[in-house]
């Protein structure tokens, strides 16, 4: 069986950083990770790419042969993407391990997570190659100022997991930039009748029950909780790869990977 996890949230929110400081905290830990493009418009990468979807297609390339603009080339590459299930991707996943740990750098096109079903497709074919998955949604926590972004960000993520049908991990991402951290705690353990107030005062009268159907929707979802990422602090990455691990059961049936390390003459690592 092989573990992944599937990170995706809007652009900017940062996930290729994520991927980046994950990888360095991993290989710190002698804990073996790979890392996988699935952004045909990246360019540069702050870690070792195991398998780049560029090999399959570029969306430079896209753009210039079909003159499509950045976001229907975006979209062609992934659907190609998924034409190549199972021939491209089977053959790179073969190469892999049974209990390899993979973890997908996504694209931050909203609407690949929301509706389009490239990624649940692509899930789903994961599934049939015996991995679990795990979604790691972030969210920018520069933009959880007000109740209306908070709101908006939550509905986001919502539609992610109903899309995808996964276990969730929400995550706060770029904490180490936030300059007053107790603006942000009424969004990390809020309250549903706090939300609903602050709503309501923001907002004119007439969307009074539609401002309690929404925190209803959260509510019951559970969507209001978010996992706070400083990735200044070893600590707060380890709690939530821990919080992922757990979703995907991860090292309940395998032994955690260990990397080879030269030993010099003198017997120091």
């Amino acid at each position: 069986m092989g573990y992944a996890q599937l990170v995706i949230g809007p652009a900017g929110s940062g996930k290729s950083t994520y991927c980046s400081s994950l990888y360095r905290h991993c290989e710190t830990m002698r804990r073996t990770i790979n890392i996988i493009n699935l952004d045909p418009a990246a360019e540069n990468f702050d870690y070792p790419v195991a398998v780049d979807i560029r090999e399959l297609i570029n969306l430079e390339d896209v753009m210039e042969e079909l003159g499509l603009g950045p976001n229907g080339g975006l979209i062609y590459c992934m659907e190609e993407l998924e034409d190549n299930l199972d021939d491209w991707l089977t053959e790179k996943l073969d190469d892999f391990l049974d209990d390899d740990y993979l973890v997908f750098d996504c694209p931050g096109q909203i609407e690949l997570f929301s509706h389009v079903p490239v990624l649940k497709n692509f899930v789903e074919h994961l599934k049939r190659k015996n991995f679990n998955v795990c979604v790691v949604y972030l969210l920018d926590s520069q933009f959880m100022t007000d109740v209306t972004k908070f709101i908006s960000g939550c509905l986001s993520s919502l539609s992610a997991m109903v899309q995808l049908e996964l276990p969730h991990v929400n995550i706060l991402s770029k904490m180490d930039l936030v300059k007053n951290k107790k603006d942000l705690d009424d969004f990390l353990n809020p309250e549903p009748h706090m939300l609903l107030s602050q709503l309501n005062r923001r907002m004119a009268p007439q969307f009074e029950k539609l401002n309690k159907a929404l925190i209803d929707l959260v509510d019951e979802y559970s969507m209001v909780s978010f996992i706070p990422l400083d990735l200044r602090k070893d600590d707060s990455i380890q709690y939530v790869l821990s919080q992922i691990d757990m979703s995907i059961q991860y090292g309940e049936d395998a032994d955690v990977k260990v990397k080879d390390f030269d030993i010099d003459s003198d017997g120091d690592e």
